[in-house]
């Protein structure tokens, strides 16, 4: 039985083409369904240093079976700080990627073709210090010279690549075509088979899920796939492919069979679908849940590995608050559940003087009219006003706030409860906002769900603004 396996690319840059987009938090969990169907999951080249660094620190840490494939620079100082941010899951593999063709070569990365041979070596050379899996991925390998190719593939073979993969990125080969391709291949590199032989195809011509196939009949054994995205090889299409005819071929795939297309259906729902605008109440309202209790013996350990679950990257002194305050809570009430954890985190942590303060706001609403939010607030005596439009009142009102401060935060999180009853209950909103990669979460408690909302919302924007300010 030959060995096939399935690197999905959902994650990575790819998803810049898709009509899917990820929040941060969703992204790990994007990266559990991936890992339980038995898939690896790659990265693929990212641009932000401090998110994508706590993006590969979090995707590895969820990770049990897959490997996990980034995409590194040419450059040492490049691969080493990727490396630092990959080395701890258990499957790592560091990615280079360049591109054969004549063209995209010299006016792209602006090398000559030995300049670029000479750059494959070096930086697999350095990558294979680092990290025993080092992928070579040959970008557009249908556009390029067919002789210089397999020069280049000989070069990352014997600098370490222990996986290559040719890219038909314009997507332009038949099934047939791509097969004798990749047939060609094996017969012009005499150690093709003591690597793994990857393919990517684009779905220009909508026949990405036949060629691949082709391509596996023909001694591929590594497969870049997509849940979601539209320009490539689909998840779903080469699995159903393999489940119905890898048997019959001899081919022993890595995807896990049992309710593959349900979770890939779950990837799909945890995308938003982009639109043209960018609401910052993207996520919905969650209600507090309280199926985890915790009693007055709970360490501070555990405290803080909760935290950590719920997307927190607290200090030591937060950690010491927030388990002072919950031994109180405990002591007083027996047991606390995880939803009252992430409310007394959003009280503890990361007290600052705040940059901004409420002074009102008025939002107009009705069956029949456009929901208006007008926001007024105080920053250093200077009143500022922000007036926006949106979905429902809470939307409207976060959306005049991102007016006044002109920086749209990914909506991580709204959360909201009753904490007394009747009909002037009053209600606590939990607000969870991040940027560059990292969670700041706000509290608000009022009879107003709206003016709790924004409170909480205000909340967390001070707490962004100290730390960017004095880091």
């Amino acid at each position: 039985m030959k060995k096939i396996v399935i690197s999905d690319v959902t994650l990575g840059n790819a998803t810049a083409q898709s009509k899917y987009s990820f929040t941060f938090r969703k992204k790990i969990e994007v990266a559990e369904i991936l890992d339980k169907i038995g898939v690896s999951v790659m990265l693929g080249k990212l641009s932000n240093n401090i998110e994508d660094t706590l993006l590969i620190k979090s995707v590895a840490g969820v990770l049990s079976n897959a490997t996990l494939g980034v995409c590194v620079g040419f450059s040492e100082e490049e691969i080493v700080s990727v490396w630092n941010a990959l080395k701890n899951a258990k499957h790592p593999r560091l990615q280079i990627l360049a591109a054969l063709s004549t063209a995209r070569m010299e006016y792209v990365y602006h090398k000559k073709a030995p300049q670029m041979l000479e750059t494959i070596k070096s930086s697999i050379e350095k990558c294979k210090e680092l990290c025993g899996d080092v992928e070579f991925i040959a970008e557009d390998a249908t556009r390029a010279d067919f002789d210089y190719l397999c020069e280049a593939i000989k070069t990352a073979i014997n600098a370490g690549a222990s996986t290559v993969t040719v890219c038909d990125t314009a997507g332009v080969m038949l099934p047939d075509e791509f097969a004798k391709f990749i047939k060609n291949l094996y017969e012009n590199i005499e150690n093709l088979n003591d690597v793994a032989l990857g393919i990517s195809c684009s779905n220009s011509l909508n026949i990405a899920d036949a060629e691949a196939f082709a391509a596996i009949q023909n001694g591929a054994t590594e497969i870049k796939t997509s849940a979601v995205l539209k320009d490539g090889v689909s998840l779903s299409g080469i699995a159903n492919l393999l489940i119905s005819k890898g048997n019959d071929l001899g081919l022993d795939f890595s995807i896990s069979t049992t309710d593959i297309f349900g979770n890939i259906e779950k990837i799909k729902k945890l995308g938003k679908e982009i639109s043209d605008g960018k609401s910052p109440f993207e996520n919905g309202v969650r209600s507090y849940s309280d199926d985890e209790y915790y009693n007055k013996n709970a360490a501070l350990e555990d405290l803080a590995n909760i935290a950590n679950v719920l997307g927190y990257d607290l200090d030591e002194s937060d950690k010491v608050r927030i388990f002072n305050s919950f031994k109180k809570t405990a002591a007083r009430k027996g047991r606390v559940g995880i939803a009252e954890i992430e409310s007394i985190i959003a009280s503890e942590a990361m007290q600052v003087p705040p940059t901004y303060t409420l002074e009102n706001f008025v939002v107009t609403t009705g069956n029949a009219i456009d929901i208006l939010a007008h926001v007024k607030l105080n920053k250093n005596g200077q009143l500022l006003d922000g007036l926006s439009v949106g979905d429902g009142p809470i939307d409207a009102a976060f959306l005049a706030i991102e007016n006044i401060t002109g920086h749209h935060y990914e909506l991580d999180d709204f959360q909201i409860k009753s904490i007394t009853e009747g009909r002037e209950a009053m209600g606590q909103t939990i607000v969870k906002l991040r940027s560059r990669g990292k969670v700041y979460s706000g509290i608000g408690t009022s009879t107003d769900i709206i003016g709790s909302g924004v409170a909480a919302y205000i909340n967390a924007l001070n707490k962004i603004i100290y730390e960017e300010e004095n880091l």
